[in-house]
């Protein structure tokens, strides 16, 4: 039988994370040494309390129904913390869980565009960010991120014929992969923006709690007017170690959440119920975890970045994320083939920048995931292999 699959699927091939898997394990198996900075997956324990109410709730027969929707509890909290943090003040019809802000993503065109619609997104951009609306048949058009405007949106950049043509702009600051922060200017000027060309804005921000230096995160939502023009994706992935557990939210322009609320009720039941309780606790309770693993996280950047400088690899940079912006060594210009011959001379794992985007070629990227020692070995092995021309 010769089976006929959809059009779309000519767009995907097999996934960067599923290449640099293999050739670990291949590694592995022949005891070669391996430093993997590929993954953003969070290496820090979830805090007691936060298992603990996971673990009780599960523990409930009455907790394994559908949930269908969220519960009062959860949506107390989510306000609370909005409030304390960026001094937000939320709606309950303005709030809704997802499994992660990937789901977000990936579902969020079904609900303001009809195919054919024009979303704008950043190159260089996370994936999800282009492949959620082109899932749901959405036109892509790229607006550019470049160093020499800091990687900040230059909305003069963006074409007239195009912003006018758009349904909704993906912006994400903090930003992976490019490791950048946005001042609160640019939220003025992308809500201005936004309301002149009638473009909803989807904000992602999944690493406020991670940023470096003494600055602050903030969520979009604490901007005047943004509720007006959009909604934000918040995780508890990154600042609660929740990676596993897929809980995060959309928040913001009552008449979107609406909407989206809508479609997810045509394909979800709900989070469940043991998960929403987790939220709670982390939410809720003691919040010392998230300045200890930032400081944590700002640590282990420094003694990659510092260390990388040291031995003549200059401009790494991360000003939040749990991530590093690499341009390529001297001599190099393709970073797939960077990245395949760091990891068979220094046995050192990150990711192409072409992953990211045309404009994240020329560039790596790191993942913060090991501790400031074990950063160190990860710079002296770059050393060692020689692959770093002074």
């Amino acid at each position: 039988m010769e089976f006929k699959f959809a059009e779309r699927m000519s767009h995907f091939q097999e996934g960067i994370f599923t290449t640099l898997a293999n050739i670990k394990k291949e590694r592995l198996s022949e005891n070669k040494p391996v430093f993997d900075l590929s993954v953003g997956t969070p290496d820090f324990m979830p805090e007691k309390h936060v298992m603990d109410a996971l673990v009780e709730a599960a523990q409930k027969p009455e907790n394994y129904k559908y949930a269908i929707n969220d519960t009062d509890e959860l949506i107390e909290a989510v306000k609370t913390w909005y409030k304390r943090r960026y001094r937000v003040e939320l709606e309950n019809n303005e709030i809704m869980s997802l499994y992660g802000s990937q789901e977000g993503f990936s579902r969020i065109a079904l609900t303001i565009c009809d195919p054919g619609d024009t979303i704008l997104v950043p190159n260089p951009g996370y994936p999800v960010f282009e492949m959620g609306p082109m899932l749901n048949d959405a036109h892509i058009e790229y607006y550019e991120l470049r160093e020499e405007n800091n990687y900040i949106i230059d909305f003069n950049s963006i074409p007239e014929e195009v912003a006018k043509k758009a349904k909704a702009i993906v912006v994400s600051y903090p930003a992976n992969p490019i490791c950048r922060l946005a001042p609160v200017s640019m939220y003025d000027e992308l809500i201005k923006w936004a309301k002149k060309y009638n473009v909803i804005v989807l904000h992602d921000n999944a690493y406020s709690e991670l940023v470096y230096d003494g600055r602050d995160g903030i969520s979009f939502l604490s901007v005047e007017g943004a509720k007006d023009v959009g909604i934000e994706f918040n995780s508890l992935s990154k600042t609660y170690n929740l990676t596993g557990a897929r809980i995060s939210f959309a928040i913001g322009n009552s008449e979107i959440i609406g909407q989206f609320k809508k479609l997810r009720s045509q394909i979800d039941y709900g989070i469940f119920l043991p998960v929403q309780k987790a939220a709670v606790a982390a939410l809720l309770g003691p919040q010392t975890s998230v300045e200890r693993n930032r400081q944590e996280y700002e640590d282990r950047r420094n003694a990659l970045i510092d260390g990388l400088d040291q031995i003549g690899w200059k401009g790494v940079v991360s000003e939040g994320t749990m991530f590093a912006w690499a341009p390529l060594p001297k001599g190099y210009t393709n970073s797939s083939e960077f990245v395949l011959e760091l990891i068979d001379k220094a046995g050192v794992f990150c990711v192409p920048g072409s992953v990211f985007g045309t404009l994240g070629e020329g560039h790596v990227r790191f993942a913060l995931v090991y501790p400031v020692e074990k950063m160190k070995e990860v710079v002296e092995a770059v050393k060692e292999s020689g692959i770093i021309k002074q």
